[in-house]
């Protein structure tokens, strides 16, 4: 088989495959930003399910997760009676995005828990506000230890992709099937290179931004200092 055949035809399915993830990265970020939220204040019943939640995003395998949403979907659109249609596509970013989001609350969770209490006692002292602590004082201490966990949570989501051609989803690997059995699986190893390839560069290219933000996030740290905690002499 012809490599400059095979490529455009793997190529033409990354769209497709980009957006299942740039899906289950947003939608699963602020999954993960409220489950980490609840579970942290411990908020009375909604901090449990949080947990049950969490618990199944990083329990059950996520080829499983990906056919309960296939299922799943349909079967609770019928007993809402609203008529829509759930296709593989659909089901695919759901499955990751609960899946994502479970996954990086465990991220988020640790790294705002690792920030000093008095941080927070010094943010109030100054009359912040919730919103005005998270963005100025807490958020940027707690991105700076969450940087590394997240962009291996990102690398995850890349290779879990993989997975939604099995439940029909026409993405990257869908594709290199079709490409395979056409040519009665004759170029096997020749459609896997290329595979490794795509998928190592979106891993590479991940890894390099994620860097760029801890880079960034160093320099900010080394020129500037947290909020300092009032002290009895500052009094």
């Amino acid at each position: 088989m012809d490599l400059s055949k095979m490529v455009p035809e793997l190529l033409s399915a990354l769209p497709l495959t980009l957006a299942i993830m740039a899906v289950a990265l947003v939608a699963g970020f602020c999954l993960a930003l409220l489950a980490a939220t609840f579970r942290a204040h411990r908020i009375p019943v909604v901090s449990r399910l949080a947990d049950l939640y969490v618990s199944y995003a990083r329990s059950v395998p996520v080829v499983l997760q990906l056919f309960i949403a296939f299922y799943g979907l349909p079967w609770l659109m019928e007993l809402s009676g609203a008529q829509l249609d759930v296709g593989a596509t659909v089901a695919s970013m759901v499955g990751l995005s609960l899946y994502h989001g479970g996954y990086l609350s465990e991220v988020i969770r640790p790294a705002y828990l690792a920030v000093e209490g008095g941080q927070h006692d010094a943010a109030d002292s100054l009359g912040y506000t919730f919103r005005q602590k998270i963005a100025r004082v807490i958020g940027p201490q707690a991105l700076r230890i969450a940087l590394p966990g997240y962009g291996n949570s990102v690398i995850y989501l890349i290779h879990n992709v993989a997975l939604v051609m099995y439940i029909g989803a026409a993405d990257v690997m869908a594709t290199a099937h079709l490409v395979m059995e056409r040519s009665y699986n004759q170029y096997q190893f020749a459609t896997y290179l290329v595979l490794a390839v795509i998928y190592s560069l979106l891993c590479l290219i991940v890894w390099l931004i994620v860097r760029f933000f801890e880079h960034r996030a160093s320099k900010y740290s080394l020129n500037s200092s947290p909020v300092k905690t009032p002290s009895l002499a500052s009094v």
